[in-house]
């Protein structure tokens, strides 16, 4: 995504809860390296043993590792820019097993965070995620795992750091999908939001020529003293072409942020915006 909602100081209040939120905070941060080292560890004990017992030919390994690199006219992240609508690098790994099993990092350059603080130094963000995807039927398949959004870098005293944990539960059925995650503790640097939620339904199909379509809604729900200001809906309608292996990609997308909770240097970060991208996996 994408996240990870910027705000100004309304949003990232200066002051947060020590002692118990810290301790807190701290395990939900670990959760989701933990569950991406049980899924490498699950997929190395079971691949083994599966190896063994269904003896594939020696070029059939049920593992699949793939990298993926990409560069994007600005970040967005659930319909709000992570960049001040600069460029930005992106790319990651991903460790797939045949039973459903997966775990994978990625990673990209974020402004957001010394916009909202300039105090604050985090141009970094990384994504360590893990999960199993089980067939159900011969068209739909679940979803669930968890997903921890790092932002390394140095903060100053009392502010809430922006790293946050989500569960997620998804299902997809072809060119349709939907996916719902659940924050763990405070989400992107706002304090007492745990419990907040993201609604994503996405529909992805090719439309003519090897030119794909997708849409796309998503629904932002915040908990805490500030929901009314953070909470929001963002939408997005893009195309995508793959040329040789390089996939070429337009999307315009939108929201309807408040400016009490998404102004940053004199503007709505989740304003309408049109984004170019360039991915290539390998």
């Amino acid at each position: 995504m994408n996240r990870k909602t910027e705000q100004e100081q309304p949003t990232f209040p200066q002051h947060s809860p020590l002692g118990r939120r810290r301790l807190r905070n701290a395990q939900f941060a670990g959760l989701a390296t933990l569950a991406a080292a049980g899924a490498l560890l699950a997929i190395a004990v079971i691949a083994p043993a599966q190896a063994a017992e269904e003896a594939p030919a020696a070029d059939a390994s049920p593992l699949h590792l793939t990298g993926n690199i990409g560069v994007v006219s600005q970040y967005i992240f659930r319909g709000t820019t992570q960049t001040n609508e600069k460029p930005a690098l992106q790319g990651g790994f991903d460790l797939n097993h045949d039973n459903g099993l997966y775990a994978g990092v990625w990673l990209s350059n974020v402004s957001w965070i010394s916009d909202t603080n300039p105090a604050a130094s985090a141009s970094l963000e990384a994504d360590v995620y893990g999960g199993w995807k089980p067939a159900l039927t011969d068209w739909l398949s679940g979803d669930i795992g968890v997903l921890h959004y790092a932002y390394p870098g140095s903060y100053p005293s009392g502010m809430t750091k922006p790293d946050t944990t989500e569960l997620y539960l998804g299902l997809d059925a072809k060119w349709i999908a939907f996916k719902y995650s659940y924050s763990t503790g405070n989400t992107f640097g706002n304090p007492d939001t745990s419990g907040s939620t993201y609604a994503d339904l996405s529909v992805n199909h090719e439309l003519f020529a090897g030119i794909n379509g997708m849409v796309h809604i998503g629904r932002q729900r915040y908990t805490g003293p500030n929901s009314s200001a953070l909470s929001y809906t963002d939408w997005k309608i893009g195309l995508s072409r793959d040329f040789s292996g390089y996939v070429l990609g337009v999307a315009y997308t939108d929201t309807n942020a408040s400016d009490a909770g998404y102004t940053i240097r004199g503007k709505n970060i989740g304003r309408s915006q049109v984004v170019l991208s360039l991915n290539k996996t390998f």
